[in-house]
């Protein structure tokens, strides 16, 4: 799958990227809800995208710890 930031709604900066707006991942999800998209702001617009499913995005989150 090649997933784009542009096919990605309501794209959020994470809660835990710094204020400064430095070192600063966002998440959104696919129009159709299937893929949720990671990607980092320093990169290209057309940079990489990690795509996951909402099931393994949910996961993750729930088990970091700051």
């Amino acid at each position: 799958m090649n997933l784009t930031r542009d096919a990605l709604t309501g794209a959020h900066k994470s809660s835990y990227s710094g204020g400064s707006g430095e070192n600063c991942l966002f998440q959104g999800v696919s129009e159709n809800g299937a893929v949720v998209g990671i990607f980092d702001s320093k990169q290209a617009e057309d940079g990489p995208v990690l795509a996951v499913s909402p099931a393994a995005w949910a996961a993750f989150v729930s088990r970091v710890t700051v």
